[in-house]
C-alpha cells in the first residue's frame, strides 16, 4: 500500500506542478509557497447507489481551485463494481494505480486497463469505468470542470453490458 501511495503522490504532485507552470510560467516555487494536505484531512466517501453499482469509495485528492479547474479523488472499485454510463463536459483523465479493471465507450469494446494505463476520455463521450470481476482496481481520476460541472451521470450499466468482451 505504501508504495501505491507513493505513485499516487508523484502524479498528483506533477498534474499541480504543471497546471501551476501552465498557468503563471514566470512564477517561482518561492513566489507560489506550498500547500500540504495531510492525508486523512479529507474524509473517504461511498460510491452513491444512483451513480455506482457494487461497492466504491472515492478518496477526495485535491479539489478544482483557481490555481487548476481540476479535481482529483482516488477512486476504489471492489471487484466487479462499476459506474454508471456517463460524460464529462472537460474531459477526464484515469491513472490506474494498482489491481485490473475495466473501461468501455459508448458504441466500443469492452477494454482491460491495468496499473500504469492513462485513460484520456475527451469531452462529451459516453463511458463507464471499473473493477475486473476477480479484483479490486483503483484509479486516480482527474476531472477538469466547465461552467461548475464535472459530469453528467446517465443510465447504469446492465450486467450483461459489463460482461461483454
Amino acid at each position: 500500500m505504501r508504495k501505491q501511495v507513493s505513485k499516487i503522490a508523484v502524479c498528483a504532485a506533477l498534474v499541480q506542478t504543471a497546471a501551476a507552470q501552465a498557468a503563471d510560467p514566470q512564477a517561482t516555487s518561492a513566489t507560489q509557497g506550498q500547500r500540504i494536505t495531510q492525508a486523512g484531512e479529507q474524509a473517504s466517501i461511498p460510491g452513491p447507489d444512483q451513480y455506482f453499482t457494487g461497492r466504491v469509495r472515492i478518496d477526495p485528492v485535491w479539489p478544482a481551485d483557481k490555481d487548476i479547474n481540476a479535481s482529483g479523488s482516488l477512486v476504489t472499485f471492489e471487484p466487479g463494481a462499476r459506474s454508471a454510463w456517463h460524460t464529462h463536459p472537460a474531459g477526464q483523465r484515469l491513472v490506474v494505480t494498482s489491481g485490473v479493471g475495466l473501461t468501455q465507450e459508448w458504441g466500443k469494446p469492452v477494454q482491460v486497463i491495468r496499473p500504469g494505463d492513462v485513460i484520456h476520455c475527451p469531452p462529451g463521450v459516453k463511458h463507464w469505468h471499473g473493477a475486473a470481476q476477480g479484483t479490486a482496481m483503483i484509479h486516480l481520476a482527474v476531472t477538469p470542470s466547465l461552467d461548475g460541472k464535472n459530469v453528467n451521470w446517465m443510465e447504469k450499466v446492465s450486467d450483461e453490458q459489463y460482461a461483454a468482451r
